[in-house]
């Protein structure tokens, strides 16, 4: 199996209420990064939906798409503005 990080999404720019902090996600490998160390909930179902979509991306098992259709509903779930770029 080979992994890869680096499969690309369309930006989302994470805006976090709590702290006013800001991230950008481009790549599988951000999303996880940001689900497990800036994510306020880690008990949501949406939560653990985008972890495991993550995964599947990173392994080749699921289209960078559904990863960020994940996030975006993880961020709703949690209270994380999602604005989502076009590029």
């Amino acid at each position: 199996m080979e992994l890869d990080g680096s499969r690309r999404i369309e930006p989302i720019i994470l805006v976090f209420a709590e702290t006013g902090g800001r991230k950008i996600v481009r790549t599988a490998r951000q999303a996880a990064e940001v689900l497990m160390q800036d994510w306020p909930i880690d008990d949501g179902e949406e939560f653990f939906t985008a972890v495991k979509t993550c995964l599947d991306v990173i392994t080749g098992d699921a289209e960078p798409d559904r990863l960020r259709q994940a996030i975006i509903r993880a961020a709703a779930e949690a209270g994380i503005a999602a604005i989502t770029v076009i590029g």
